[in-house]
């Protein structure tokens, strides 16, 4: 077990100096309390208030995800998260944070001199900078949608997303459409790839051609489908299967205000299950994800990994709910 001491072995400087850097004291310079505390974590030194059973902190990350809100994405993977972590008696904070925030603290070490113990991160892009940290850190960490090798600290969660696109395809198969289309979000997240690659997978195990001009990535908001659906009605699409249900609402409101009717002349497929998806007009026939158990199956993969469990991914089986927004394909 690393102690104080081991630190101020290594460093060369008081054991009274190590702990003003682990505590934060305002009478050291911050570039030595930050070598202090990388020091720390380099060792795998743990702070006395991790180690109390009555001092147990876990921590969530947002980044690019809406959680305030029942309406929103993240509200569920929140709720099901800390549902199951007060369970076990761990205090949990729910920190938004930005790429600068990012820049400007370590990873491993703003974990250490916060206490926590383990953190959940939902929404992190694949070029932000903690990405590349994970890949060295002793710190439990759990990634929603996101994946690094090679460490044991970290596992991935997520929804098998080349299951729920590929009943997607079945289902407008099943209605005799061949000119599907899809709508995705940006390319700089892993999950946006993996939608896209299950899109091609599964085209290509039904025998169906992807047209190239029936395949665009915007953003996963609603505004997104107003510069794309034009081309894809343009080129003969029949279906539109969309990478999140945000993208889903958008396309439905375009389809309509360019005269087509959904599902008559074009279906609508979407991802998510939303709240709101079972009220849009027509409902929205989409790709559940069952968030509440997403943020419960969060929390016990990083209580694994805090037990020395290493879990490399474990992935939710998403449910296909079948609504108004899909019809059999019209012939003549």
């Amino acid at each position: 077990m690393v102690t104080i001491k081991d630190i101020a072995n290594k460093l060369g400087i008081s054991i009274s100096t190590v702990s003003k850097g682990l505590n934060g004291a305002s009478d050291i310079s911050e570039e030595l309390r930050q070598l202090v505390l990388d020091t720390a974590v380099e060792m795998g030194y743990t702070t006395k208030k991790m180690k109390k059973n009555d001092y147990k902190k876990l921590c969530i990350f947002i980044e690019n995800m809406s959680c305030e809100h029942v309406s929103h994405f993240g509200y569920d993977i929140v709720l099901g998260f800390k549902q199951s972590a007060y369970r076990d008696n761990w205090d949990v904070t729910i920190l938004p944070i930005t790429p600068a925030f990012q820049q400007k603290e370590k990873y491993d070490t703003f974990m250490l001199k916060n206490g926590y113990s383990g953190a959940f991160m939902l929404g992190f892009a694949l070029q932000d900078e903690w990405m590349s940290q994970f890949e060295h850190t002793n710190i439990a960490t759990v990634l929603f949608d996101n994946f690094v090798r090679k460490n044991p600290n970290i596992t991935y969660i997520g929804t098998d997303s080349f299951e729920g696109i590929d009943t997607a395809i079945d289902h407008l198969v099943s209605y005799n459409h061949k000119k599907i289309a899809f709508l995705n979000g940006s390319l700089h997240s892993m999950i946006t790839e993996h939608r896209q690659q299950a899109f091609y997978d599964s085209m290509a195990a039904h025998g169906l051609p992807v047209d190239e001009n029936l395949v665009a990535n915007g953003y996963y908001v609603a505004e997104s489908a107003k510069d794309f659906v034009p081309s894809f009605l343009k080129h003969g699409a029949t279906a539109i299967v969309c990478g999140n249900d945000l993208l889903a609402y958008g396309v439905m409101e375009e389809c309509m205000e360019r005269g087509f009717k959904v599902p008559e002349d074009i279906s609508v497929i979407g991802f998510d299950d939303l709240p709101q998806s079972s009220q849009t007009k027509p409902a929205l026939t989409t790709i559940r994800q069952e968030r509440i158990e997403l943020g419960k199956c969060g929390y016990f993969s990083l209580n694994s990994l805090m037990n020395h469990v290493s879990v490399s991914k474990t992935l939710l089986r998403p449910k296909f709910i079948v609504r108004e927004s899909t019809a059999p394909l019209r012939t003549g």
